[in-house]
């Protein structure tokens, strides 16, 4: 069991926290009016509903319904407890608190196998890295790194390791500390052979590059060769620690330069990443050979919303680029594109130019998102003839057609026009007749996509006058201790009408009793159903006035009600009209006459 933390210490944290500083660490937040508004971390959008309050600090997402404080918003991102999240808060806001750290992650209860390939791949990484670093025997790959460049320095940060040539020296290095070998293959360390069940390294004579988490454990392993053999690289299978479409390699490291530079530079691999913080872009990232993921994306998120791309200029990188592009785009980030000269890879260039162009003439001297098309749509063509050229024109009016800003559609537009020596009136009625149509097809597939939605749109936003009510008394009960015993008084016995909203001014009156003012943040740590958290959240972002007056108030009490006498007049009318079908027409009659007064009583 882990150590309680007492309420006073949890008041002291969160009063010495600011929510917007703690949420900035992992969405970029603009202010916008009171509010801060970002990108959700939760779900993927491209539009900005995302809300933070730091008057009463708490966050709501008006796209996903997620809603807290800052303890809530830990916990539901990181996948923590609520004492781990007061932890981290705690030694943000420097609190100094007496808690078994120990025990709390002990609670967790890692499974032994996933900790074991955990514990594995960071003494192999250590490993690794004293062979190359220290003895005769990663002589020659130290020698290999520095030939190409490496230095002592890049070794060392990014924990490049050598394997020895040995076919099972891994496999009795693990077994003496007790890992087991068949926990030890599905980590991908070792492999069994078919033929007798033994096991033998799977990376051998192989300068080792480590794959880190985002939180900087080791988790797999990409094993360069030093000569011929084949593949090239070597990776680490997929594994219950490792997987690709999540893991953006350098991420651990480069966080801090993200947010001190407001934007990343994605790389197509690990070798580029080393090589562009040689040369002092240190804000470098890749994806671990495979295209950029949704995962990937929802991880960028959290630190940056402007992403540089450098791939290889060959034709293979020049497609992967339009495709991380379109997809970055599609999420809502600014996307600018360094492209590589005469089919490098940024390694090659950096070798042959020097840190100090690659820094000024590629990543700084990167094209927009547009401009970038520009090139994308001219490979393969010969614009000297006269129907590739015709063919090309006509797809960047339909790309510039797509930018929301005139004047950017007026600057592509002059551009290309002064490049084919072309009517600039021309150009903008054929991307006027493109932008219409697009208008027209994407409302006509908008409409055939959302016919079986439309019907349920309306019913979600007009809720009927009760539940509006309910909410209205709530979002002021929130800010106001004395309403709230008063609005108990005036039901009178009765309850609210939607459950959750009784079961929120329920706690609100306990919460109430040992705390005589509001406090929205402390109320959502006292709540701990995530559901009501999340609805309390959406219902502290309401626009309200600042006093609800007798006249509102009684209004509000009266639909409450109203609605339960409804309910009765509709099983009142049911019963007459059995009433009837039995023949039975004096109790219809009577029961005619209770409807009559329930309705008088409206």
């Amino acid at each position: 069991m882990a150590d309680r933390i007492a309420e006073d210490k949890i008041n002291e944290i969160r009063q010495a926290v600011d929510i917007v500083e703690v949420i900035s660490d992992y969405v970029q937040l603009k202010k916008q009016g009171r509010n801060y508004f970002g990108l959700c971390p939760f779900h993927g959008e491209s539009t900005p509903s995302f809300s933070v309050s730091p008057d009463k600090q708490i966050f709501h997402c008006f796209g996903c319904g997620a809603g807290g404080n800052a303890f809530s918003f830990l916990m539901e991102l990181e996948g923590i407890s609520f004492q781990e999240a007061a932890i981290k808060l705690a030694a943000k806001g420097n609190i100094v608190l007496e808690i078994n750290l120990n025990n709390q992650q002990k609670e967790k209860k890692v499974p032994k196998e996933l900790q074991a390939m955990k514990d594995a791949h960071e003494l192999l990484r250590k490993f690794y890295h004293h062979l190359l670093v220290n003895t005769k025997e990663g002589q020659h790959a130290l020698e290999y790194l520095y030939g190409r460049g490496f230095s002592q320095e890049s070794i060392d940060k990014f924990q490049i390791g050598y394997s020895l040539a040995s076919w099972d020296f891994v496999v009795k290095f693990l077994s003496k500390r007790n890992f087991s070998p068949e926990w030890m293959e599905k980590a991908g360390l070792i492999i069994r052979r078919e033929r007798d069940g033994t096991y033998f390294d799977r990376f051998r004579d192989r300068i080792m590059f480590p794959i880190f988490d985002r939180n900087g454990n080791t988790i797999a392993f990409s094993g360069r060769s030093l000569g011929g053999d084949d593949p090239k690289y070597l990776n680490s299978p997929e594994t219950a620690i490792f997987n690709k479409s999540k893991i953006l390699y350098n991420y651990h490291q480069a966080k801090a330069s993200i947010k001190k530079f407001q934007y990343a530079v994605l790389f197509e691999g690990f070798a580029d990443v080393i090589a562009a913080d040689r040369a002092g872009i240190e804000n470098g990232i890749a994806t671990m050979g495979t295209s950029l993921t949704d995962e990937h994306i929802a991880l960028l998120r959290q630190s940056v919303q402007s992403i540089v791309i450098c791939y290889d200029s060959d034709n293979a990188g020049i497609e992967a680029a339009y495709r991380a592009g379109r997809h970055l785009q599609d999420a809502g980030f600014e996307i600018k594109v360094a492209v590589m000269p005469d089919g490098q890879d940024p390694d090659e260039y950096i070798k042959n130019n020097g840190p100090d162009k690659f820094r000024h003439e590629v990543i700084e001297a990167s094209l927009t998102w547009m401009g970038f098309k520009f090139l994308y749509f001219r490979r393969g063509k010969n614009l000297q003839n006269e129907g590739d050229k015709l063919s090309y024109i006509e797809e960047i009016i339909k790309e510039i057609s797509k930018l929301p800003l005139a004047v950017e559609r007026d600057h592509y537009l002059r551009q290309l026009a002064a490049e084919f020596s072309l009517s600039l009136e021309a150009l903008k009625e054929q991307q006027k007749q493109f932008y219409f149509a697009e208008k027209r097809n994407a409302k006509g597939q908008g409409e055939q996509q959302q016919k079986p939605v439309i019907v349920v749109k309306p019913a979600k936003e007009l809720k009927p006058a009760y539940y509006t009510a309910e909410r209205y008394m709530i979002a002021h009960m929130l800010k106001d201790r004395d309403l709230a015993y008063k609005v108990q008084e005036l039901l009178a016995g009765n309850m609210f009408n939607i459950d959750e909203h009784q079961a929120i001014i329920t706690y609100l009156i306990e919460f109430y009793e040992d705390h005589l003012e509001p406090d929205s943040a402390a109320f959502l740590t006292y709540i701990q159903d995530d559901n009501l958290r999340r609805i309390i959240a959406n219902i502290e972002m309401q626009s309200v006035t600042d006093e609800l007056t007798g006249q509102e108030l009684s209004d509000c009490i009266k639909q409450v009600l109203n609605y339960k006498k409804l309910l009765k007049i509709k099983e009142k009318e049911e019963e007459q009209k059995e009433a009837e079908r039995q023949k039975d027409y004096l109790s219809a009659a009577v029961i005619a006459s209770e409807i009559i007064q329930l309705r008088k009583s409206l």
